[in-house]
């Protein structure tokens, strides 16, 4: 199936880019979660205005990114957990909307949940959790997560 990225997809490719994917992925992933559109002649005409904004926004976003990774490296993010054992282990797990809410809370940026990539997190204690703002830079970020 050939389809055009609407949006970044990890290990696929950024907005604009046409590939070729399985029928079911394209069909059951990116189709319904509006990540791409089926790659018709007059959405292809529509392939290279999309680049060339992308290529703008992408020169302004690369000075930006850094600066935004180096204010999560700053931040002393907390997340409060729900319930937690004695032994400190989680009844639940901390998720990306949870850390976003932290980061937020904490005085930092707006991020996006689908670019916060979140180990297993089920204790409580520090924990890394990487921040992918640019297809070049990543930041990493120290969430300490405490029991209610």
């Amino acid at each position: 199936m050939k389809l055009i990225l609407t949006a970044d997809v990890p290990n696929l490719g950024a907005p604009g880019d046409i590939v070729e994917v399985k029928d079911g992925y394209g069909r059951n992933y990116l189709l319904p979660r509006s990540l791409a559109i089926t790659a018709t002649r007059g959405a292809e005409k529509q392939v290279a205005s999309i680049k060339r904004s992308q290529q703008a926004r992408q020169i302004r976003d690369l000075g930006h990114a850094k600066e935004v990774a180096s204010q999560l490296g700053d931040l002393d993010v907390t997340v409060k957990a729900k319930a937690a054992g004695d032994s400190g282990r989680l009844f639940g797990s901390v998720t990306t909307a949870d850390i976003v809410e932290a980061v937020r809370a904490a005085g930092g940026p707006a991020l996006d949940k689908r670019a916060v990539d979140v180990p297993q997190i089920k204790t409580t204690g520090s924990h890394a959790v990487t921040v992918r703002l640019h297809p070049e830079v990543t930041a990493e970020v120290r969430v300490a997560v405490v029991g209610q």
